[in-house]
């Protein structure tokens, strides 16, 4: 997860631990990247359903090394990113939603 300006980073091993961060943390987060198979529940795609909630135009970027059958079904083909993958990968993905993010609502202005 980001806040601000993509400053700090902020590192959540435990699905749990993130949704209460989303929660709590609310508007200060700028976007999230999260993988969407977890050992445990709950999985990526409910971190991701859960920062929408907070914040429905958070840009979300999501990794995985198996999920490609589920993305169509998710409407998340655009900020998959599949593993393995390189940090320029990560960032034109972080970048591109940011910036979709900010033309949108420059655009309702």
């Amino acid at each position: 997860m980001c806040h601000g300006n993509l400053s700090p980073l902020r590192e959540m091993p435990w699905s749990e631990e993130a949704i209460e961060h989303l929660k709590a943390a609310e508007s200060s987060i700028a976007g999230i990247v999260t993988d969407i198979r977890f050992a445990e529940f709950p999985s990526g795609w409910d971190v991701a359903r859960i920062a929408r909630e907070v914040g429905p135009e958070m840009p979300v970027v999501y990794i995985s090394g198996d999920g490609a059958p589920d993305w169509a079904s998710q409407g998340v083909p655009r900020s998959m990113i599949e593993k393995p993958f390189v940090i320029s990968q990560l960032i034109v993905a972080i970048s591109q939603l940011l910036n979709d993010r900010t033309a949108g609502a420059a655009a309702l202005e």
